[in-house]
């Protein structure tokens, strides 16, 4: 009867990984199978579930790299985390309620937004904490 209970296991593990597509549920579908051939042959639960664990972490750990690098091979590394942090100057004013504001960084225009919601007028010098879609997000310099 166990082979049933992980059938399911392993019809729900793939349904997930389907309906998501990120390569975390796959590899302990793979675990699930295993256990339930060993099921059909008999073998106790406990041996089962520890193969189970067993065979899921070595498919996660040994194989989810190498499927990583093939799966995504389209997706572009923009680097843009290198950003946070760096100074900018406001070449157009930052107003968050009026959805407008620019600023230069690295010789590059950028939309800007306030991080804190505050005014920020041209020619303030900024700070970015982040970047979210195609904005940056600063705040002004405190000056000491």
């Amino acid at each position: 009867m166990a082979w049933i209970i992980w059938l399911a296991i392993f019809v729900v593990l793939i349904g997930i990984e389907a309906a998501t597509m990120a390569l975390t549920t796959i590899w302990f579908a793979g675990g699930a199978i295993v256990a339930f051939f060993l099921a059909l042959m008999g073998v106790g639960k406990y041996v089962q579930m520890a193969v189970f664990f067993i065979v899921s972490c070595a498919l996660l750990f040994f194989t989810r790299p190498f499927a990583l690098r093939y799966v995504n091979k389209k997706t572009v590394k923009t680097n843009v985390e290198e950003l946070t942090g760096k100074k900018a100057r406001v070449t157009e004013e930052i107003d968050n309620d009026l959805a407008k504001g620019a600023a230069i960084l690295s010789g590059q225009e950028w939309t800007a937004r306030s991080t804190d919601g505050d005014r920020i007028p041209a020619g303030t010098m900024v700070t970015v904490d982040s970047v979210k879609g195609v904005k940056l997000m600063v705040s002004r310099i405190k000056e000491d």
